[in-house]
C-alpha cells in the first residue's frame, strides 16, 4: 500500500508543478477558451491544463511502473487521444473528425491487446465474445471517453469526478490483486487531483479536450484491463457504477434529445450541472453536489464488487431507474425556476 501512496503523491506533486507552467504556455500561445452561449465563464480562460495531467501521469508511470513496456497499449493510445485533444483546443475539430480520432485510439488499444474478451452473465456462466470483442471494446472506450468530455461543463467538475472514479477503480483493483491497474489508477487520481486546485472555481485554467478526452480514455482503458478483464466476476456493472454520473447523464441526454426530435450529438443545457445551476445553485455548490453523487456511486460500486454478479446487475438497473426519475424531476424544477425568474425579471 505504501508504494501506491508514493506513486499517488508523486503524480499529484508533478501535476501541481506542471499546471502553472502549462498555463503560462497556453497564455503565451493564446490557447484560450472564449465565453459562449452554453458556457458559464465570462472571461477567456487558458486551455491545455490536460497536458499537465497527461505529462504527470506518463512521467510517474515511467518512474514507478516496474514493467513500463507492458503498458504500451495505454501509453500509445493515451498519447494519441491527447494529441487529438491538443489540436482540438487550438483549432476546433468537427464532431466527425474528433469521433474518428477516438475510434482510432480505441483500435490502437485493441490492436495492442487490451480488449473485453468476455462478460459475466448475471444469470450464470460467462459470455465469450469472440470477434465481437473488438466492436464492443471500441464502443465502451469511445462511450466513456465522450461521457467525461460531456460532463466537463463547470470548473473542477470533470477533474473531480475523474479523481473519485479513479479512486474507486483503485480500491477494486487493489482488492483483486491487480497491482499494475491499481498503480495506474492511483497515478491517474493523483494527476487529476494535482490539477484540481487550479481548475476549481474560479478556474485559472481549463483542462480542455486535451484533459477530458485523456481522462475519459484512460478510465475506460483501466476499467477494461482491471474491472472487466482481470475480475470477470463483477462484469460490466462495477465500472458503470463507478463512472455513474457521466454514464447516466449522457444516457439521459440521448433519451432527452431523441424525445425532443433533436440530433443526439447536438449540445444543449440539459446536463445535470446545467439543471443545478438553473435551480439557483452556485458553481461550487453544483459541483459539490455532483461530487457527492459520484462518491456515493463509487462507494456502491466498491461494495458490490464483493457481491454476486446478479446483485450488481440489479443495483445498476435500479439506480438507473431512480436516477432517471430524479433527473426528470430536476428538469421540471429547473424549468419552473427559470420560468418564475424570467417572469419576475420581466416585471
Amino acid at each position: 500500500m505504501e508504494r501506491y501512496l508514493v506513486t499517488f503523491l508523486a503524480a499529484l506533486a508533478l501535476s501541481a508543478i506542471l499546471t502553472p507552467l502549462i498555463r503560462k504556455l497556453a497564455l503565451a500561445l493564446q490557447v484560450v477558451d472564449e465565453p459562449g452561449e452554453r458556457k458559464v465563464h465570462v472571461e477567456p480562460v487558458p486551455l491545455w491544463g490536460g497536458l499537465a495531467i497527461f505529462l504527470a501521469f506518463l512521467s510517474t508511470a515511467k518512474l514507478f511502473a516496474s514493467d513500463f513496456e507492458a503498458l504500451g497499449a495505454v501509453v500509445v493510445a493515451g498519447t494519441f487521444i491527447t494529441g487529438v485533444g491538443l489540436v482540438d483546443d487550438v483549432r476546433p475539430l468537427s464532431a466527425k473528425v474528433k469521433f474518428g480520432g477516438q475510434i482510432i485510439a480505441a483500435l490502437i488499444l485493441v490492436a495492442m491487446g487490451t480488449k473485453i474478451e468476455f462478460l459475466t452473465n448475471p444469470f450464470g456462466g460467462m459470455i465469450y465474445l469472440g470477434w465481437w470483442s473488438v466492436p464492443i471494446t471500441v464502443l465502451w472506450v469511445v462511450s466513456i471517453t465522450n461521457m467525461l468530455n460531456l460532463i466537463d461543463g463547470l470548473d473542477g467538475l470533470a477533474a473531480g469526478v475523474a479523481v473519485i472514479a479513479a479512486g474507486a477503480l483503485f480500491v477494486v483493483a487493489a482488492d483483486k490483486g491487480q497491482v499494475v491497474m491499481a498503480m495506474l489508477s492511483a497515478i491517474l487520481a493523483g494527476s487529476a487531483l494535482g490539477f484540481l486546485p487550479y481548475n476549481f472555481h474560479p478556474a485559472k485554467i481549463f483542462m480542455g479536450d486535451t484533459g477530458s478526452l485523456f481522462l475519459g480514455f484512460i478510465l475506460a482503458a483501466l476499467s477494461v484491463e482491471g474491472a472487466l478483464k482481470g475480475a470477470a466476476t463483477i462484469g460490466l456493472t462495477i465500472p458503470i457504477l463507478v463512472l455513474g454520473v457521466p454514464v447516466f447523464d449522457t444516457l439521459f441526454a440521448i433519451i432527452r434529445r431523441h424525445r425532443e426530435g433533436r440530433p443526439i450529438y447536438k449540445a444543449d443545457r440539459g446536463h445535470i450541472h446545467h439543471r443545478l445551476l438553473d435551480l439557483g445553485l452556485s458553481q461550487k455548490s453544483a459541483v459539490l453536489v455532483v461530487y457527492l453523487c459520484s462518491l456515493a456511486l463509487g462507494i456502491t460500486g466498491v461494495i458490490l464488487a464483493q457481491k454476486e454478479v446478479m446483485s450488481s446487475f440489479l443495483a445498476v438497473v435500479s439506480l438507473g431507474v431512480v436516477m432517471y426519475l430524479l433527473s426528470e424531476a430536476l428538469a421540471g424544477e429547473s424549468r419552473e425556476h427559470t420560468w418564475k425568474e424570467r417572469r419576475f425579471n420581466g416585471r
